[in-house]
């Protein structure tokens, strides 16, 4: 029984030996990958913001409160209307005292042009009224004892002492015309006329007062910014909104300097926001801005570029942008990880036979993942893929499968 397990015991150390010897000697395992064609696109993916091509901002005239805002974000409004409202309590307190004013002189000179003012021309035109009437009355019993004096049914002095008393109200009835004469006074209707002047520059101006701390829209279009809040205080050149046209947007996209030598006009742009998700909307670039510029932490150029179908992206949203800054159909590919660096030259290990070879290729457009090959491979050629093995010009590697 010992004998046995000896000899099985010797079986399994040979059998050990024999494996790691043939594990050392046996050439490695190395992944392969395949030179294929396929049409690549290489991308520059960044970030940006929208604005309209044609937009106007309004601003406050004058400082204050803002007392209403009658519009809201998102509007569309025509040109002058009311987006803001700031209080001046001096101004309106000015036009309320001019307007009463106005009113006062206006009655003013309504009367002296008419002949006097209303209550002096009331109290003559009643005293007329009453004489005129006391005269028909007296006039109708004259007639009558004038007929009783004719019958000798009554003297000539009863109808004598009738005849002054019609005299003395003629004699008043003059005065009184006078009197309403003198009423249409032309230096006082003079004077009312220019307090009745002096009232409406003083509502004017109070007016204009008011009229600077309304705030109008400069252009037709669509508020997509509006700052101004009711209560808050502001002061000239304060933003209140701005609008634009919505149709047509301008999105200017931030490319950090070591990227800008990709970018060229008239490359096509795919917006996206992450607002609506799984919408995008397609642009050109229009230009390039002539310097480098700090944005945060980057150094960054702004390229403008124009969106014709803009519907549904808000102006002022932040976007992401991708810029297609190279196509090339039917090249050559490889993956950008088995590219490696030796002797100062850029290349791969190409399987050949059983062995691999040291190939210096030479690379065009790239992506994220993958990268064109000029020059240096054909299709069909089996490149090493990464691996953690060390390669070297002439490895013998097991075969593929």
């Amino acid at each position: 029984m010992k004998r046995v397990l000896v000899v099985l015991a010797l079986a399994i150390v040979v059998t050990g030996a024999w494996l790691v010897y043939r594990t050392r000697t046996a050439p490695p395992r190395v992944p392969l990958v395949r030179v294929t064609r396929q049409t690549l696109e290489s991308t520059l993916t960044t970030n940006g913001k929208t604005e309209p091509i044609r937009w106007m901002a309004a601003r406050a005239e004058r400082d204050g409160a803002v007392k209403n805002v009658p519009v809201a974000l998102g509007q569309r409004v025509a040109a002058g209307a009311v987006l803001a409202v700031i209080a001046n309590h001096d101004a309106e307190e000015a036009l309320r005292a001019a307007e009463a004013r106005i009113a006062q002189a206006q009655a003013e000179t309504r009367g002296l042009e008419q002949g006097g003012r209303p209550t002096d021309r009331a109290v003559i035109d009643a005293s007329v009224a009453a004489l005129q009437a006391s005269r028909e009355a007296l006039e109708r019993e004259a007639a009558t004892v004038e007929r009783l004096v004719a019958r000798q049914a009554a003297t000539r002095q009863e109808l004598a002492a009738l005849r002054d008393r019609i005299q003395a109200i003629d004699v008043d009835l003059k005065s009184a015309a006078r009197r309403r004469a003198a009423l249409a006074n032309p230096p006082e209707a003079e004077a009312a006329r220019a307090r009745l002047r002096e009232a409406e520059a003083a509502a004017a101006a109070a007016r204009r007062r008011l009229g600077l701390g309304v705030v109008k829209a400069p252009m037709a279009g669509v508020i997509y910014q509006l700052d101004a809040r009711p209560g808050a205080y502001v002061t000239p050149g304060t933003p209140i909104a701005l609008i634009g046209e919505t149709g047509h947007l301008r999105v200017t996209v931030f490319v950090d300097e070591p990227e800008l030598g990709r970018v060229r006009t008239g490359l096509p742009v795919t917006i996206t926001w992450d607002s609506l998700p799984g919408r995008s909307w397609t642009g050109a670039v229009a230009s390039i801005a002539p310097q480098i510029v700090a944005l945060n932490t980057r150094q960054i150029a702004e390229v403008v570029c124009l969106v014709e179908e803009g519907a549904g992206l808000l102006p002022g949203a932040n976007i992401n942008a991708s810029i297609l800054t190279h196509r090339v159909e039917n090249t050559l590919v490889l993956p950008k990880e088995v590219l490696r660096r030796q002797g100062g030259q850029t290349g791969v290990y190409v399987l050949d036979g059983p062995v691999l070879r040291w190939r210096v290729v030479r690379t065009g457009v790239s992506n994220v993942t993958t990268t064109e090959v000029v020059e240096g491979l054909k299709e069909g050629d089996n490149v090493a893929g990464a691996t953690e093995q060390v390669l070297s010009d002439g490895l013998s590697v097991a075969p593929p499968g």
